[in-house]
């Protein structure tokens, strides 16, 4: 899996280089990007460790894509990103489409899991932030929680054999397969490290010899000439540790009803993975002799976005997660512990390809902060651009 993935690798690189060098001819090229700018507004004053409830203030997430048309069937894709986590190779991969119903994708990529990661780019959803199953830092509390379900985007080195079949005009069944390196994390680890899992300075290789393996499918429905459905399911599953004593599995529905400019979506995540118990004395709660060495998460989110006018479209999200399972001593969680959040946002269109995204975001917790705090009001005012 590594080998193949580092072969396609230099061959995207070396089909670049003969394009920027003139020795290759009859291509298409295609430049894309998106950046936006937030602000991201906590009332609530620091702790005495200083700010411990989320990334505030001022963000910036930017992306560049190039995607280059070898020919009739192959074309090769390169994407990096910037955000709260650096500079990030977000795509490097080749695709090679035999027909519409088998096509074969490899290097680093982002494997199929779920219907927000498609639209994970801040230029393809209306608000500032992700859906909580999926956050990757804005959220409040996140050293607690260690961020969402499955953080989105979340690129790896793999292969991935998908598809697409059209019954007709009115219905369109989509299928992924994948393995890839899959998530990281030391032995000893209580979660998963998704610091480790996609930085760079680990080489991008994999921490053990055994892949990650999962798949998605969905089905489109036309129920009319304005209207359409999409529902989905996903997985993914391996091991996390170098020595593969420990796994973890993920699994995932998704709705979507779209009429006319109106969509509505919900999405439900599962995450259950094991950790390592021989030393008790590093958990807040007495562990089981049996089925103490796992915990779960969950998370769901339920989003309607509404064109109030020509320009500006309102979306309301509700989205929260619920964990269950022993924690580290010095936690603030509980054995089992919720987080939910009522956003209110509109997304106004200022010209063409430039949005000015504002939110305002409830939270409620199960676990009191230090303070004593269950609840939080934050703010969210951006904008975003994409050419």
């Amino acid at each position: 899996m590594k080998g193949l993935s580092l072969l396609f690798t230099v061959v995207f690189f070396a089909a670049i280089f003969a394009l920027m060098t003139g020795t290759a001819h009859a291509v298409e090229r295609t430049f894309t990007g998106s950046a936006q700018f937030d602000y991201h507004i906590v009332p609530s004053p620091s702790d005495a460790n200083g700010r411990a409830l989320s990334f505030d203030g001022f963000t910036t997430e930017a992306s560049l894509k190039l995607v280059v048309d070898l020919t009739d069937h192959l074309s090769a894709n390169v994407k990096v990103c910037y955000g709260c986590h650096g500079f990030e190779t977000d795509m490097a991969y080749m695709d090679f489409r035999v027909a519409d119903e088998l096509a074969f994708r490899a290097g680093r990529i982002n494997a199929s899991f779920g219907a927000f990661n498609l639209r994970h780019d801040p230029g393809n959803h209306r608000l500032s932030d992700k859906p909580l199953p999926y956050d990757m830092g804005r959220m409040l509390r996140l050293r607690d929680w260690n961020m969402g379900v499955l953080p989105s985007p979340f690129p790896d080195n793999g292969f991935e054999v998908s598809g697409t079949h059209w019954f007709g005009g009115t219905a369109q069944l989509d299928y992924a397969a994948y393995g890839i390196s899959g998530f990281k994390a030391p032995r000893d680890g209580v979660d998963l490290d998704f610091v480790q899992s996609r930085s760079g300075s680990a080489y991008y290789v994999d921490n053990n010899n055994r892949p990650t393996v999962g798949g998605r499918i969905s089905l489109t429905a036309k129920l009319s000439e304005l209207t359409d459905l999409t529902v989905g399911s996903s997985v993914m599953g391996g091991t996390f540790d170098p020595a593969n004593d420990h796994s973890y599995v993920i699994a995932g529905a998704d709705a979507s009803l779209r009429i006319d400019r109106t969509s509505l979506r919900a999405e439900y995540l599962v995450r259950r993975q094991s950790f390592d118990v021989s030393d008790p004395s590093r958990f807040k709660f007495d562990t089981p002799a049996t089925h103490g060495n796992f915990f779960a998460k969950h998370g769901a989110y339920l989003e309607l976005e509404h064109p109030l006018s020509e320009r500006v479209d309102g979306i309301v999200r509700v989205d929260g997660m619920f964990r269950e399972g022993n924690v580290l001593a010095a936690s603030m969680l509980s054995r089992k512990s919720a987080v939910g959040r009522f956003t209110l946002g509109t997304s106004i269109l200022v010209v063409r390809s430039l949005r000015i995204k504002s939110s305002t975001e409830l939270w409620g917790f199960s676990d009191e902060d230090a303070r004593g705090h269950v609840r939080e009001v934050t703010f969210h005012l951006g904008a975003v651009v994409t050419f």
